[in-house]
């Protein structure tokens, strides 16, 4: 058996015996039926592993002894903040998922003139909840130690107005330059992914007023969620870790 993963959402020090989140004693007590004396790995976001043996389960809890922890660093070199105009239902979350799987460092959920997506105050924070925990199980599958941060959703022309000291790209279906031809190095990327339908034509001229360079992938049109994939992929070839 593949000894699980687990996100711990406080800082770890060898030597401690600690409790589990609730959600991770659920998981690791009742889903994976473990006991004491079984290995399982840890995780606080600090770049670390740490090593550890359960020492006791009971019904809502699970005890666990930190034994050694290690620096284990896989983030990419390139860090990537995606701008992501909100989809619909899972399409969202599945680009969260994935673009965390493919070493994107922070995300930021934005509003624009065609999103589709309406919610309320208290309806977005309950999704920006939801799309955290996906972001750490995320990792807890693909193997990172950092868990990006999904901000507060926000409007595009705020987004875009932030002050910013890498790269920013917007993505756009007749551009006149693609991801391959950018100038090397690039160590900073701030990457803008429009809804279905994409921007407006003041949308995209507000973009190119905030310095905004406009790129291609390719012939074919894309839908928003493999849009997202398929630039992340394109940019972690071309100047981070992935080859």
């Amino acid at each position: 058996m593949r000894i699980p993963r687990i996100h711990h959402p406080e800082p770890l020090q060898p030597g401690h015996e600690i409790a589990l989140s609730e959600d991770a004693a659920n998981h690791v007590g009742r889903v994976l039926r473990m006991g004491p004396g079984q290995a399982i790995q840890l995780f606080d976001g600090s770049n670390q592993v740490f090593d550890a043996e359960i020492v006791r389960v009971d019904k809502k809890s699970v005890m666990v002894n930190i034994v050694r922890s290690e620096v284990d660093d896989r983030e990419s070199p390139l860090h990537i903040h995606l701008g992501q105009v909100m989809s619909r239902g899972e399409k969202m979350e599945f680009t969260i998922q994935k673009s965390i799987e493919l070493g994107v460092s922070l995300i930021t959920p934005l509003f624009s003139e065609r999103c589709g997506v309406k919610l309320d105050t208290e309806r977005l924070n309950k999704k920006l909840q939801q799309w955290q925990k996906i972001a750490i199980a995320a990792c807890e599958q693909c193997g990172r130690n950092r868990v990006p941060e999904i901000r507060p959703a926000m409007d595009l022309e705020a987004w875009c107005a932030e002050e910013y000291d890498g790269l920013k790209l917007n993505l756009h279906p007749r551009a006149s330059q693609s991801i391959n031809t950018l100038p090397l190095p690039v160590e900073r990327i701030r990457l803008l992914i429009g809804p279905e339908g994409g921007l407006s034509a003041d949308e995209i001229a507000m973009t190119a007023r905030y310095q905004f360079t406009d790129i291609l992938l390719g012939p074919r049109v894309l839908r928003t969620e493999t849009t997202a994939l398929t630039a992340i992929t394109a940019l972690q070839v071309r100047f981070g870790d992935l080859g």
